[in-house]
């Protein structure tokens, strides 16, 4: 399967039953065990974020792109504290919900702005680029490919979260347990995270900090990139 088939999927997964599975795993409605463990992992890495940006204090004097958005999970409370959001998903129905959260939990207004677009499309230039799980959904080559235009985006710093490729990973992976559930319905390509590193610093980029989220049914690299 190439790229394009794969975003295909992408795409029609996410706007189906791969919309109903992560909107309540992105909520705070019930779920059950597995969905529970990989919304607190999830969390995790946004909270880590999170963390990074309000640290560095000049956040409402910066532009984000949240590139592979979902429903806001980090767009939303990026624009409460105040940076200027700009936020894209290749899925329709996860923007609309995006939406939808943002004008409960923000009120009505232009920030985050939010768009349908695939990370292909992705045009413009932002102090910020963020790009978080969703390198799973690309093959190592497309992934080097997709990392550069993510870069020639960014001004000053990119972040990105990745699930690491390594051997335990991996096997977890292959019998199903990396993964699970039923309706899953896309593939998950690994990274090496020396891979990862190498791309970026290919591209200018050195890594300033990282993190790891480890739960049982999630896993996520996370890099910060500032230009050399």
């Amino acid at each position: 399967m190439n790229v394009v088939d794969d975003k295909t999927v992408v795409r029609e997964y996410f706007n189906a039953t791969g919309f109903d599975r992560w909107r309540r795993i992105y909520g705070d409605g019930e779920v059950n065990k597995v969905q529970l463990d990989i919304r607190i992992g999830h969390q995790q890495t946004i909270d880590h974020v999170l963390g990074w940006l309000k640290a560095d204090d000049n956040l409402s004097q910066i532009t984000v792109c949240d590139a592979g958005c979902g429903v806001g999970s980090l767009s939303i409370p990026l624009a409460e504290a105040g940076a200027k959001v700009f936020s894209s998903d290749i899925s329709e129905k996860m923007v609309e919900e995006a939406k939808e959260r943002a004008a409960t939990e923000l009120g009505q207004g232009t920030n985050p702005t939010f768009s349908v677009q695939d990370l292909e499309s992705l045009s413009g230039s932002y102090h910020t680029v963020i790009c978080l799980d969703v390198l799973i959904h690309y093959p190592q080559d497309k992934a080097a490919d997709m990392i550069a235009h993510l870069s020639s985006l960014a001004e000053s710093r990119l972040i990105l979260s990745f699930a690491p490729k390594t051997l335990a990973y991996s096997l977890l992976k292959k019998i199903g347990d990396f993964f699970p559930g039923p309706s899953k319905a896309t593939r998950a390509y690994l990274h090496r995270e020396a891979d990862v590193v190498k791309i970026l610093e290919a591209n200018g980029w050195k890594i300033e900090r990282n993190a790891m989220t480890k739960t049982r049914f999630y896993f996520s690299r996370l890099l910060e990139a500032v230009k050399k």
